[in-house]
């Protein structure tokens, strides 16, 4: 069910691979994520609760690599602890000072609405915690569009980068939800340098069956496409995860299309499959991650208490690249 013919792989724009190391290079260092990135000035991010000492490292080497601004919200007890544990001067970073994290959320978003700083950052509060302020009514930080997280990533055994999408905040989305999702996704694709990024709903099984909702919402998401409901992109569904990532199981089985075999969004059908496609991409895989939401008015960094610096220091050169590309294609 694919809705276009795609281009061949070498009409790909060169941006994409340049975000990710090559295949045979480091794959913990995202280089070209990093380097693309600081063609951008730093960005001003409120990091909301960092107030343990794995939080508050990533703030500082993502300030002295010059990515980001920090206004750190937090107790100021916690936060001093935490900077003595690894030898930070808080004096080198603007402190808003808070009674708790929930005080944290909702300082943090009130100075995104009113454009003190252009990010937010989670610390080490819960991300409902997090999002709950920022979805808040009167925020000032929803946009039409459904908010949900995009894992960028890369592995030695795939031979592109792709992005992952909904493991960290949609429970159990609906079509329309699912709808901006995609939406989200693909918009996160464009300002990578990807105009027309091949999306995979991925679901068990590869046929449509009545007893199985999410292939019946990947068989709407695709018609949604053809009506230009969701522009943009190459949609298929539903794929299973071996048609995704491979045009030979497609071919065995007999799929003809122009996304299996080279996806580059996987659209989950919910968190726990996300979740797990995701960690296993990342601890069994050896992948790369840099993870964002998409859908406010600022780009929001949600780091894992478990995430390695490199995963933190890349998603914050992630949101640095979303805000400069965002800036400079004009207001949407």
């Amino acid at each position: 069910m694919t809705v276009s013919n795609a281009a061949p792989l070498s009409h790909l724009p060169p941006q994409l691979p340049t975000l990710l190391p090559d295949l045979g290079g480091d794959p913990t260092a995202m280089p070209g994520l990093l380097r693309d990135a600081k063609r951008y000035p730093p960005l001003k991010v409120a990091v909301v609760h960092p107030c343990d000492a794995e939080s508050l490292h990533a703030v500082k080497l993502a300030q002295e690599a010059g990515f980001i601004e920090p206004v750190v919200i937090g107790p100021r007890g916690k936060l001093v602890n935490a900077a003595a544990a690894i030898g930070f001067d808080l004096r080198s970073v603007r402190v808003e000072e808070v009674e708790h994290s929930h005080a944290a959320a909702a300082r943090a978003v009130e100075l995104a609405s009113a454009g003190q700083v252009d990010a937010l950052m989670k610390g080490s509060l819960h991300t409902d915690e997090l999002m709950s302020a920022v979805l808040a009514p009167g925020s000032g930080l929803r946009r039409a569009r459904r908010l949900s997280h995009c894992f960028l990533m890369q592995t030695r055994a795939y031979a592109r980068p792709f992005i992952i999408t909904d493991a960290a905040i949609n429970i159990a989305p609906d079509l329309d939800e699912k709808a901006d999702i995609v939406r989200n996704a693909v918009e996160l694709a464009h300002l990578l340098g990807l105009p027309q990024p091949r999306v995979a709903v991925l679901c068990a099984v590869e046929t449509v069956n009545s007893a199985m909702r999410s292939t019946l919402d990947a068989a709407a998401l695709c018609k949604m496409a053809d009506r230009q409901q969701i522009a943009g992109a190459l949609i298929d569904g539903p794929l299973a995860f071996d048609n995704a990532v491979s045009a030979e199981a497609a071919r065995i089985k007999g799929i003809v299309s122009s996304v299996a075999g080279q996806a580059d969004i996987f659209m989950v059908p919910d968190i726990e499959s996300g979740n797990i496609l995701a960690k296993q991409f990342e601890y069994l895989g050896g992948a790369t991650s840099a993870g964002i939401v998409m859908g406010a008015r600022v780009p929001i960094v949600l780091t894992s208490r478990a995430d390695s610096i490199e995963a933190r220091l890349a998603s914050c050169a992630l949101a640095v690249l979303v805000n400069g590309r965002r800036l400079e294609a004009g207001p949407v």
